[in-house]
């Protein structure tokens, strides 16, 4: 393998990473309002994710720092493309972050609500609208001859588009769901259990559609072992947390994100943005790719930073591992 293609594995990995972690913290916001009955319950969730939420942006970060650094003209046409949903993530990213900070810095209950229903809001935006980004990605856009996106915002709104935001939104909130399972005790983590259920269902039914309309537009056969071990996997999620196995059901909905960003990505193989004017003017890991010399020094930053930063979010996951419940909430009664 070349180094560009190594690179393309890489990022693939930061965006599988990105998504089995910000996944299920995007999936807990969107709880606070479809699960929490009250405020005290709302902290209890906001709670399970406070000490890992910021952690789990990071690999936002360095698969977007990546990309700009390996794939120069990946990053350009993408982000000047998408510029507008891509620009609503970064607002509601900033937004959120700053709902979780401020929150309970005033015990006034509107101050509170408002910052809750920005959680909401900004958990949800950004759940969907990354599978709008990614469908489109894989779908094709309109890129001319000079590497430039000539379509429009509405180009970007199409059926299979939504469809892929409706799946990551639905996706990550199941995911959310079994993570709050897990890390709760008493009513809430039951109240999880029956609503994980309806959600998987609506999650298989969706997925199977999207990455089924995906493997018959785009697909061969490597990326239909990676739809059938994304199948499996969500099919076994729902089966886990039907028996109360929330461990197992947690690690069967990660696996089905990996394999569904796999399949995004062997789909897209040797491109990294098809063209729909022209396959000839796709950009692909070849053309796109920065010089051998900035790629190898990539290459040497990363094999010694990754490890220590996984081993560090590893510990943090670890100390942070025991579950909680409204008994837990200082004044909850």
């Amino acid at each position: 393998m070349e180094l560009h293609d190594i690179w393309f594995v890489v990022i693939a990995v930061l965006w599988t990473g990105y998504f089995f972690l910000e996944g299920f913290d995007f999936g807990v916001g969107v709880l606070t309002k479809l699960l929490a009955r009250n405020r005290v319950e709302k902290r209890v969730l906001i709670n399970t994710i406070g000490p890992v939420w910021d952690g789990n942006e990071v690999w936002l970060l360095t698969a977007g720092g990546a990309t700009f650094a390996a794939f120069p003209d990946w990053y350009a046409t993408l982000f000047s493309g998408f510029y507008l949903p891509l620009l609503v993530i970064l607002v509601c990213l900033i937004v959120r972050g700053v709902a979780f900070e401020y929150r309970a810095k005033r015990p006034e209950e509107k101050w509170q609500h408002n910052w809750e229903q920005a959680i909401f809001w900004t958990s949800l935006i950004p759940a969907f609208l990354w599978g709008v980004a990614f469908a489109n990605i894989v779908r094709g856009v309109r890129i001319d001859a000079t590497k430039e996106y000539v379509g429009t915002m509405v180009d970007l709104l199409n059926p299979f588009a939504l469809l892929g935001g409706a799946v990551t939104l639905t996706l990550f909130t199941f995911h959310g769901t079994v993570f709050t399972a897990l890390k709760t005790v008493g009513d809430i983590r039951v109240r999880a259990r029956r609503l994980a259920l309806v959600l998987g269902a609506v999650t298989v039914v969706l997925s199977l559609g999207f990455l089924g309309w995906l493997q018959v537009s785009r697909g061969d056969g490597t990326s239909l072992v990676a739809m059938a071990v994304a199948a499996v996997a969500l099919l076994g999620a729902v089966g886990a947390i039907k028996a109360g196995r929330e461990g197992w059901s947690f690690a069967l909905s990660g696996i089905t994100i990996a394999a569904a960003v796999a399949m995004l990505f062997l789909t897209l193989f040797p491109n990294v943005m098809p063209s729909s004017l022209s396959p000839e003017w796709s950009l692909t890991v070849a053309n796109s790719a920065s010089s051998p010399y900035t790629l190898r020094i990539m290459t040497w930053c990363a094999a010694i930073a990754a490890p220590l930063v996984m081993l560090y979010q590893g510990w943090t996951y670890w100390v942070f591992r025991k579950r909680i419940g409204t008994q837990h909430i200082a004044d909850a009664h």
